[in-house]
């Protein structure tokens, strides 16, 4: 499988980041907490080593609840960043986080809406179809305030707008009919505890415990 890191292709990659072996847990806000419907403040400062254990912490969070990407307000802090680990339809896995990103969407004329199924680590449990846009760009900056163009094709598109809606104050369910959003809710009520306690299992076997 090829590999690109922070947009950039490598040799080779380890199945579990490196970030995430210095990360610790964090819980994962859900719907209906505060933190997730407002919009994210801008990262001013970089480079400094509690952004870096932010974005460690972030990536270990993420991989314990089987995630493809993971914004910074999912586990309560309330800053412009995602993380993510996640492939595109054509078998290439896509690692890294993104700082202050912003979405540059195709034009109208020459934009594609796919409908597919989408999840979501603060909506544990449910899955919706969804429409976005087939492709994007996203444009930002690492932890070290280098600049970032990240191109995504497919699920990696999707990864990459659905946790830039969450940097807004977005989840997914709010592009659903209110009976889908309903549907959503529902399914999170019948399989949040089973949801949860996978997490459990992952972070023990990782040799750390899950805070309540």
């Amino acid at each position: 499988m090829r590999v690109l890191v922070q947009g950039k292709p490598v040799d080779s990659y380890p199945a579990l980041p490196p970030e995430a072996g210095r990360g610790s847990p964090r819980r994962i806000t859900e719907v209906g907490e505060e933190v997730l419907r407002r919009s994210c403040r801008e990262v001013t400062e970089f480079g400094t080593p509690e952004l870096s254990a932010l974005i460690d912490d972030m990536f270990l969070t993420m991989y314990i609840a089987d995630g493809a990407g993971l914004a910074a307000n999912q586990v309560d802090v309330d800053l412009r960043l995602f993380v993510y680990d996640c492939p595109d339809d054509h078998g290439v896995r896509h690692i890294g986080h993104i700082i202050n990103p912003v979405l540059d969407q195709p034009d109208p004329a020459h934009r594609l809406l796919i409908e597919e199924a989408e999840g979501c680590l603060s909506v544990p449990g449910a899955r919706m179809d969804v429409p976005r846009t087939d492709r994007t760009v996203v444009r930002g900056v690492d932890k070290d305030g280098n600049p970032l163009v990240i191109e995504g094709t497919g699920y990696f598109a999707r990864c990459l707008q659905h946790e830039a809606d969450h940097l807004s104050g977005h989840l997914y369910i709010d592009r659903l009919s209110k009976r889908d959003r309903k549907d959503a809710l529902r399914q999170m009520a019948d399989r949040h505890e089973e949801v949860l306690a996978r997490r459990v299992e992952k972070a023990t076997a990782l040799g750390h415990q899950l805070q309540p």
